[in-house]
């Protein structure tokens, strides 16, 4: 299915004659440098044809005849190759001298009996090549181990894609594939059609975290991974353009670059989605639109409300075609995820549905982490959600390193398929709140999701619902202890100001939410010092704090519970953000005055504590 997919993504890319994505029997590849030749196989010139717009220079980005796969052999390239090949000249090959006697040898065969001017001046070039030519003709040193292109002097076409190079190339695909067809003709498990067997892949470049040169998704190098004898791709056989056509697709999905939407990074997954619709246009929207949805801009304020505006819409109940006039609800997305796994590549999720029905679902993970007042400008990506659940060290920005990768994998399927959140998210978020004391508004929230969606999958381990907002209603024992938490630390706070070493939330939060009994009673006697100080200073404060906590504590049970439940210390968390935030909310008095109640809670005038998380 995913190989399939891919397969048909390739065909719609060639038909759009999409930048980067190589015909059959090419493949995009970094090049840094050309050798200009005259005629009669001189160097006329050594350009640098690197993108020199940055802060570094970076390779360009061409396509050339396939690269072979290498292993531990030796094998080269078709005009091209690096300096090692080429050239004879390396920094880090120990066997430069064979990998250039293989690259003139190739070429001698393949290129005999030409008369093309271009091909006859490169077999007369490495004809007359020796290595230390390096040095003696002035080549520049950061050539070396570079790839690089031949051209003919005076000319703009590269030596690859002169048209008698192309029937050179042409010439051995066909050969090769001539040859295959007699020893391996089998059905193809991606085109139903009878073709060569691809023996090997083409590598897979642009995982986070995989090998440089690449990895396989298909792949069986070892005895325990083969069937009845077959070797190599013929336990799994997929045709030699069915294999170029799924490993172009997934490199140009996973190109690098800014311009790239198609692709995120999601701890150690990296993300790629497309579209399949009726026409181009329609597959392009499709595949913006779930680029907003899933990583909104951190940046771009009326990006970011816009995106709002559209889970909203979602959320209610509004069909996606009503969002754009190009957007057809029917559109199908593929959501693949790719995690390094040494020179092979794990599936970790696949996901594939309609663009309506992924909207929703994202709609509906938007709605599960709701908090108000919102703790965050720009709806919150995976990206960020993840980061959330990593160690938070002073002075140090949270690393993507640091997260669980199964519980990453879980998250994003668990987004995309409606289905419930990882227990372990829940556990490992409060568990960051006992290690690092940061809780913040993003932490809560997804406290918040994974109970709010587990109730609404009839989960339930209490009879209330899980509040988006302030509950002062609320009976809810777990709720009720973080409330009264935040407001014996507002006490603290409002008699001793910022000269204190060590909050009450720093020293006693983990015990608090976990083992409540033994905590508390404490806590209320030191509080009464607090509220003491505070009826000499601001009498009014302290009458409302008490007020607080005598409301909180006439609805919690008559002895405080030795001990909370996980989920229960999910809901401390979330009582305790909702209790906390209520003293940072103001409202507009004048607006106020007469208007009625759900009119002067506009949330424009709520300002929020960890607004930047």
């Amino acid at each position: 299915m995913i190989l399939q997919a891919l397969n048909r993504y390739y065909e719609r890319l060639i038909e759009q004659q999409a930048e980067d994505v190589a015909p059959a029997g090419c493949s995009p590849e970094k090049i840094s440098f050309e050798i200009l030749l005259t005629p009669d196989g001189a160097v006329a010139q050594v350009n640098d044809i690197r993108d020199t717009s940055g802060k570094k220079p970076l390779p360009r980005m061409l396509n050339v005849p396939q690269a072979e796969k290498r292993t531990v052999g030796i094998k080269s390239n078709l005009l091209w190759d690096k300096t090692s090949y080429v050239l004879g000249v390396s920094n880090t090959s120990k066997r430069a001298d064979k990998e250039h006697e293989a690259f003139v040898e190739l070429h001698e065969t393949v290129l005999a009996g030409e008369d093309d001017p271009g091909l006859k001046a490169l077999l007369s070039f490495l004809r007359g090549w020796s290595p230390d030519q390096f040095e003696a003709r002035g080549f520049p040193a950061d050539m070396v181990d570079a790839n690089l292109v031949f051209r003919m002097d005076g000319e703009h076409c590269f030596l690859h894609d002169r048209p008698a190079s192309r029937a050179v190339r042409a010439r051995l695909l066909a050969g090769d594939a001539g040859q295959e067809a007699e020893a391996s003709g089998a059905v193809c498990l991606v085109s139903g059609e009878v073709a060569p067997v691809a023996r090997l892949h083409p590598s897979i470049k642009g995982v986070w975290g995989a090998q440089t040169a690449g990895a396989s998704i298909v792949s069986f190098n070892l005895e325990a991974f083969k069937s009845y004898g077959k070797d190599q791709g013929y336990n799994a056989p997929v045709s030699e353009p069915a294999a170029f056509a799924y490993t172009t697709a997934l490199n140009y999905l996973l190109r690098r670059g800014e311009h790239n939407r198609q692709r995120l990074q999601v701890g150690d997954a990296s993300v790629v989605f497309w579209a399949e619709a009726a026409d181009a246009q329609q597959a392009s929207a499709a595949e913006d639109l779930f680029a907003s949805l899933l990583s909104p801009p951190a940046d771009d304020a009326s990006e970011a409300a816009r995106v709002r505006a559209v889970l909203d819409r979602i959320a209610k109940g509004r069909p996606v075609a009503d969002l754009a006039p190009n957007l057809e609800p029917g559109t199908r997305m593929y959501v693949l995820g790719l995690a390094p796994n040494a020179s092979r590549l794990s599936v970790r999720f696949w996901q594939v549905d309609t663009l309506g029905v992924l909207a929703g679902r994202i709609a509906q993970h938007a709605e599960d982490l709701h908090l108000e007042p919102l703790p965050w400008r720009t709806e919150p990506s995976v990206y960020r959600l993840v980061l959330a659940t990593v160690p938070h060290r002073e002075g140090a920005k949270p690393k993507a390193d640091d997260a669980i990768n199964i519980v990453i994998g879980e998250t994003m399927r668990a987004i995309l398929s409606g289905g419930p959140y990882p227990r372990s998210l829940l556990a490992n978020t409060i568990m960051r709140f006992r290690a690092d004391g940061d809780i913040s508004g993003l932490r809560v929230a997804l406290c918040k999701g994974v109970l709010a969606r587990e109730r609404r999958r009839d989960i339930r381990t209490s009879e209330e619902e899980i509040p988006v907002s302030l509950d002062k209603q609320s009976t809810q024992p777990g709720y009720l202890l973080g409330r009264l938490f935040a407001v014996l630390e507002r006490a603290q706070h409002s008699a001793l100001g910022d000269h204190v070493n060590a909050t009450i939330r720093d020293r006693y939060y983990g015990a608090a939410s976990a083992t409540p009994a033994s905590i508390f009673p404490m806590l209320l006697r030191n509080t009464q010092n607090h509220l003491g100080k505070l009826r000499k200073e601001r009498k009014g404060q302290a009458v409302n704090l008490e007020k607080d906590i005598g409301e909180i504590i006439g609805g919690l049970p008559e002895q405080f519970p030795r001990s909370l439940k996980i989920e229960d210390q999910g809901r401390f968390a979330i009582g305790y953000y909702h209790q906390s935030q209520s003293y940072f909310t103001r409202r507009d008095a004048a607006g106020a005055g007469d208007a009625p109640a759900d009119e002067s809670a506009e949330p424009t005038d709520i300002e929020t504590e960890g607004a930047d998380q």
